[in-house]
């Protein structure tokens, strides 16, 4: 009976905590329309969260480019289908990689940064000294961060896209020899526009709220310490890595079920 009601009241605290967050979510939402009205806030968080990522998405995106051409060739190959090299990259570029990849990376170096930040502000007491002037930290510290990250996810899954299949046209094109014209026309032929490019950006868009509200709501929710603040950095990239692994499979089955 005592490890049945241990086992529950862990539950109970679970879904308090899940509650807790949607809450938290819901406020976050309302606060958006009053943090749209300072834009050069927005701007600002657009520029921090997105630009500072810019490297490292753009020097993976070509690294997974140079990857994937030649491991690809090497497959296809075997089955005389070399030919389908550029279609077979694209896809999993544009479906899937680009989303998943340029995600998790956006949580471990935006994500991080943004708890950090947060959290360090909890500590040193700036979230409570704007609630005493009557300033709701959430509209004006919150808020545009929030909606910095959902505008630059889908940015960067979209130069992850360019730079990894300008990646792989040098690995299949320069170095190992397939024909250029074929490379990008069976590419712009097969692949669709709003099925492939456009689902793959849904995927961006949902993955850049699910890691921004995690980081705002780790940073805003940690204890004013620094290893509340340490503690809660590790919480947002494991936490936000497991909520885009999952959506992955569930935007996938809701996207290309059908034909």
């Amino acid at each position: 009976m005592n490890a049945i009601a241990r086992l529950g009241a862990i539950a109970l605290e679970q879904f308090r905590g899940w509650g807790h967050a949607a809450f938290f979510f819901l406020e976050l939402l309302r606060a958006v329309p009053a943090s749209l009205r300072r834009f050069g806030l927005v701007v600002a968080q657009i520029h921090a969260i997105g630009n500072r990522s810019l490297v490292i998405i753009l020097a993976s995106g070509l690294a997974v480019g140079f990857v994937l051409a030649l491991q690809m060739y090497y497959a296809l190959v075997t089955y005389g289908a070399a030919e389908s090299l550029g279609l077979i990259v694209n896809l999993a570029l544009v479906r899937e990689l680009s989303p998943v990849v340029t995600a998790l990376l956006f949580a471990g170096r935006a994500g991080t940064s943004l708890t950090a930040e947060i959290g360090l502000m909890k500590a040193g007491e700036q979230l409570a000294a704007m609630e005493l002037m009557a300033v709701d930290p959430k509209s004006r510290v919150l808020a545009p961060r929030l909606v910095g990250g959902i505008v630059s996810m889908p940015i960067l899954c979209v130069l992850f896209s360019a730079i990894g299949i300008l990646g792989a046209w040098v690995v299949a094109v320069m170095l190992i020899g397939v024909d250029a014209g074929n490379f990008w026309s069976i590419m712009q032929t097969q692949v669709d526009v709003w099925r492939d490019v456009g689902n793959g950006l849904v995927k961006a868009a949902v993955f850049g709220v699910i890691c921004t509200v995690v980081a705002l709501y780790q940073g805003y929710e940690t204890e004013a310490t620094p290893e509340g603040v340490a503690y809660a950095t590790t919480r947002t990239v494991v936490i936000s890595s497991l909520w885009i692994l999952g959506m992955d499979f569930v935007l996938t089955a809701m996207m290309f079920s059908t034909p």
